[in-house]
């Protein structure tokens, strides 16, 4: 092995290695046919898409216009270092990771790969494992990457990934079952409303893992959560120095979730500049970096969710009509829980059993008393005021008396009633 090549160090590939191979794409940039040709072999048979350039500008032309998870790099093409090429592109917004190809190399163009943002480096000649390592290594980089961005944001949000699936069986969710069965298939967008504590997240989740988007990520968003001067930095990324203290680029969510699904909860609480982009992107599945000079291609499925009145925010001035029209194609409204009848009391006894083991602490017994009470609750917060009453019940050791029976006294202990 060289002294270039050994900087890279080699991965084995383990049982699972074609799927993922399976589902990326290629561009192979080099101008000798036989070259791209001999590349297209090896990789077509394993990938889902290749395509081929023969110079830097046709390689320019397929990233304006199309999204790919690894770029294949020649370091001579003709009069142009290859490098050089990364290096614009790299200044001009994002690109996907770069296998870099030379017939040369030493310690210092290895260097040099690396500074100029080089996932990978082969050498000429190559066989056809070390192409594929290479790919497979540049595509598990991403990979990794991404999924470290998505959990630090679900951690911010506090999610509960666990929560794909909606409990009941009242004839208003099983109405929304058959909604969801029948829209998850589609491309659409869809828009989500009700009060909050609802499910609404959870309804997203159902649409997501029933779609053939399901192995993609599912990236949820609270935007309301985000602070107006860096929901656009959040959403579609930066390039390093777009604005005052942003050090290296950074990918926004939409790029994160490339291949699956975007939830944009409370969708109302965009600043109006936001809402003006965000149309854009429904439309053109296009978005543009914080100070990249130009656009990059999108694939993925969004789903928005409100608990407010959007048409009364398009009165008032405080939403665009032109953005409502373009989400409010598959609209689905999620039930309070108050017209969910007997689904309370499945829903508490799912929170008692997966509460009571995360805590680890011994379940409270749902007894008939205490069933006749959650059912005669009016649940103004819905599933999420059921789930807390649930998590007091477990630490209490009982279900609160205010609850169970208002009129009750006061323990005889003195212990307060939660």
């Amino acid at each position: 092995m060289t002294t270039a090549a050994s900087i890279i160090a080699s991965t084995r590939q383990d049982p699972t290695w074609s799927d993922r191979l399976a589902r990326t794409s290629v561009l192979v940039v080099d101008d000798e046919p036989g070259m791209r040709n001999f590349i297209a072999r090896v990789l077509g048979p394993q990938c889902r898409r290749i395509e081929l350039a023969a110079s830097t500008g046709e390689a320019a032309d397929w990233l304006a216009v199309e999204h790919f998870d690894v770029i294949v790099l020649d370091n001579i093409l003709g009069n142009e270092r290859g490098l050089n090429w990364l290096v614009r592109q790299r200044q001009k917004g994002f690109v996907p990771p770069v296998v870099l190809i030379s017939a040369f190399a030493d310690l210092e163009m290895a260097i040099e790969a690396l500074h100029a943002g080089a996932a990978d480096l082969i050498l000429k000649p190559f066989r056809s494992n070390q192409l594929l390592n290479a790919v497979l290594r540049s595509v598990e980089q991403t990979r990794l990457k991404s999924e470290n961005q998505v959990l630090r944001h679900q951690l911010r949000r506090g999610a509960d990934p666990d929560q794909a699936r909606l409990v009941g069986s009242s004839d208003a969710i099983e109405k929304i079952r058959a909604t969801i069965a029948r829209v998850a298939p589609l491309p659409s967008s869809v828009l989500l409303t009700g009060p909050s504590g609802t499910g609404k997240e959870v309804a997203a989740r159902m649409i997501h893992g029933l779609s053939d988007r399901a192995n993609g990520h599912f990236i949820a968003v609270n935007c309301a959560g985000i602070l107006e001067d860096t929901v656009e930095s959040e959403l579609f990324g930066h390039v390093e120095g777009a604005f005052p203290g942003a050090g290296a680029h950074r990918e926004g969510l939409f790029l994160h979730a490339q291949g699956g699904t975007l939830f944009l909860d409370e969708i109302a609480e965009l600043p109006l500049t936001t809402q003006a982009r965000l149309l854009r992107v429904i439309e053109d599945r296009r978005i543009r970096p914080l100070g990249a000079e130009r656009e990059l291609p999108v694939d993925l499925r969004l789903i928005f969710a409100t608990n407010t009145d959007l048409e009364a925010r398009v009165a008032e001035g405080r939403f665009r009509a032109d953005l409502f029209f373009r989400i409010n194609i598959l609209h689905l409204h999620m039930p309070p829980l108050r017209a969910r009848g007997g689904d309370v009391v499945e829903l508490a006894r799912m929170f008692m059993e997966r509460l009571s083991r995360d805590l680890g602490l011994a379940p409270v017994e749902i007894t008939p008393p205490v069933e006749t009470a959650l059912l005669a609750q009016p649940w103004p917060g819905n599933v999420r005021e059921l789930r807390n009453l649930v998590e007091r019940a477990l630490i209490l050791g009982r279900f609160p008396a205010d609850v169970i029976a208002p009129d009750a006294p006061p323990p005889p202990d003195g212990t307060a009633s939660g």
